[in-house]
């Protein structure tokens, strides 16, 4: 098998910058494991590179779905295989890169993700039961059925306990069992940066003000524009969300954008 250069940390760190630069080094093709960069029209509030920088290195999974369409993270997982298998069959270094912790540990880890459809009704129901009766309803609900899964999930992140109750009940098995791993046979190397905390809070500050300056509000304007709904997975992401929020009336420019940067505070202490 080839080599997999692995670059993680919170964001705004500087992980594309190494990336391209190890990628021009080490004749290297970069393999996005961001979440959102998938998303067609999506380029500002994603940080994706410039046309310029995927001209100097090939980039892979960036703008291959639509906004609106499915997405999960065994489609994303088996794309990644799919792109690194690709990069190392023309010999190549393949360079995995990006903000989405989950997506990475699932491509490094080789985590067997559960054969479990979305079923968008049930989450909406679970979702709703959520909102009036409280998460705890939710994570009282898995404790029972997979009392491991309630170990390892995020009681904050609710969307990961909505899909493990989901799998839970599509397939009758726990979700913990079925996401056992079995690690892909490359060469991996796993590079972690990190920075003094108040630095990178100012990068995130300045990198959230030059989106704005940049036309983040314009792109969700034309996303919407376009007939993609604000509850799409997609737009309910970080940056977008709150945006969102701007353009429905629901809190003033000044307030969604310091919202955002506390949210991204946040994710890069998670």
């Amino acid at each position: 098998m080839g080599s997999l250069v692995a670059i993680v940390g919170p964001t705004a760190v500087g992980k594309s910058n190494l990336a391209l630069h190890l990628a021009q080094s080490f004749n290297g093709e970069i393999v996005s494991s961001d979440s959102c960069q998938v998303y067609r029209f999506m380029d500002i509030g994603t940080a994706k590179p410039s046309d310029d920088e995927k001209n100097i290195v090939p980039h892979h999974l960036i703008d291959v779905i639509e906004p609106d369409e499915p997405f999960d993270l065994a489609t994303y997982q088996k794309m990644t295989y799919r792109a690194i298998d690709d990069i190392h069959s023309r010999g190549k270094l393949a360079i995995l890169v990006g903000g989405s912790g989950l997506y990475v540990r699932a491509v490094l880890g080789g985590y067997r993700i559960p054969e479990a459809p979305p079923d968008y009704e049930l989450r909406q129901k679970l979702e709703e039961k959520a909102k009036t009766d409280g998460v705890d309803v939710l994570i009282d609900e898995l404790q029972k059925a997979d009392p491991a899964a309630v170990q390892s999930i995020d009681p904050k992140n609710i969307r990961r306990v909505i899909r493990a109750i989901e799998v839970y009940r599509i397939t009758g098995k726990p979700y913990s069992e079925l996401t056992k791993a079995e690690p892909p046979k490359y060469d991996i190397l796993t590079i972690g940066l990190t920075i003094d905390r108040d630095k990178l809070y100012k990068k995130i500050d300045d990198r959230v003000d030059s989106m704005i300056e940049m036309g983040l509000v314009d792109e969700v304007k034309r996303l919407v524009d376009k007939g993609y709904s604000y509850d799409l997975t997609s737009l309910c992401s970080l940056g977008y969300k709150q945006i969102g929020e701007y353009l429905r009336g629901e809190t003033t420019l000044n307030e969604a954008v310091d919202k955002l940067k506390y949210e991204t505070h946040r994710l890069a202490r998670h």
